[in-house]
Parts: structure tokens; sequence; C-alpha cells
């Protein structure tokens, strides 16, 4: 079980700059040590002008690949589940996700944005998740504000971690919890 304090969590209202500060602290992490072994994915939003039409999944390395769209016109993309308009190929995200969640040696620290209802549809996705826990290697992870008093059960069950540590991010107090949240990392980095 990951110790107190190596799962870091930062909720948050969509377009509130969850995936903003997962980026920044992982810049300012890497320019204070380049030799920083992170392995990870984040999600993007894919444009068509002014209009959200899909997400992307882009590894730590500048992989990528689809995680869900309105303008898939393959035949077994109508067999996709859906999220509102959205829908999830879960073997693109595989595909490029996975990977990224397999413990190495000399990983330093795991960063998901976002252990989110589309991710979740992957049911190799969330085992995946919880034996990162258990590796006791630092995890920095996005997570879904609870809505209307319901939380998705994957990610009650990272919430209520006993190793979690929480940032729920408002307009007010992002760059805030941005600078303490990289702190916090700095700080577990200085002790191992």
């Amino acid at each position: 079980m990951a110790a107190p304090g190596k799962c870091i969590l930062v909720s948050g209202a969509p377009g509130v700059g969850k995936t903003t500060l997962i980026i920044r602290v992982l810049e300012n992490l890497r320019a204070l040590n380049p030799n920083l072994k992170v392995q990870g994915f984040y999600t993007r939003e894919i444009r068509q002008g002014n209009e959200r039409v899909g997400f992307e999944v882009v590894t730590v390395n500048g992989q990528r690949g689809t995680l869900a769209s309105i303008n898939n016109p393959s035949p077994e993309s109508a067999r996709w589940p859906t999220v509102g308009r959205y829908r999830v190929d879960i073997a693109s995200f595989d595909n490029v996700a996975l990977p990224e969640l397999q413990i190495k040696e000399d990983t330093d620290l795991f960063v998901i944005d976002e252990v989110g209802k589309m991710e979740l549809y992957s049911s190799s996705f969330f085992p995946a998740v919880l034996n990162l826990l258990n590796s006791n290697i630092p995890l920095l992870a996005t997570i879904p504000i609870a809505r209307h008093g319901r939380d998705i059960p994957g990610v009650a069950r990272l919430r209520n971690h006993p190793g979690a540590i929480i940032y729920t991010l408002d307009p007010n107090n992002r760059d805030t919890y941005r600078e303490r949240v990289y702190s916090h990392l700095v700080d577990l980095f200085a002790k191992n």
C-alpha cells in the first residue's frame, strides 16, 4: 500500500485547471531533475475550431491516442460506451495508457490525468492503478469532483485511500495548490 503522502490526488470541476496543474508540476520537476523517471499520461481536448469534439490521451513522453470522440465514423464505434455525446475508444486508450502504468524498477513518479468515467470503461485500467498504489512509488493523479453527492466507485476508492492527500482546485486556489503539490513531490524525492 502506498505510504501516507505518496498518493496525491487533484480534484475539481471540469475546466478548473487539473490538467494544467499536472503539466506545470511535471515541467518544474523535470527542470529541477532532468533525470527524473516519470511514467503516465494526461488528457487533452481535441478541438475543431471552437468546438470540442473529443479527448486524446498523451503520454508523458509524447505518444498520443484517442480517448473519446464525437467524430468516429468506424462501424465498431457504434458499440463503444458513451459519456455524454462522446464515444470512448477503449482499445486506443488501452494501447497508449496501459504500457505507461507498468511498474519499472527505476520509475520515480507515476502521473495519471485522469481517473474518470471515460478511463474507467477500460477493464484493465483500474487494476493497474491499484497495482501502482501497492508499489509505493509516488502517484500524482487527477479525479473528478463528486457530482450531486455521488462519486464514481473507483474514484471513491481512491479518494478514500488511507495514504491519499487530496487537493480540490477552484479558480482562487489553483496557483497556490500547484506550488504545494510541487513542493510536496520535491520533499518526497529528497527523502528517497
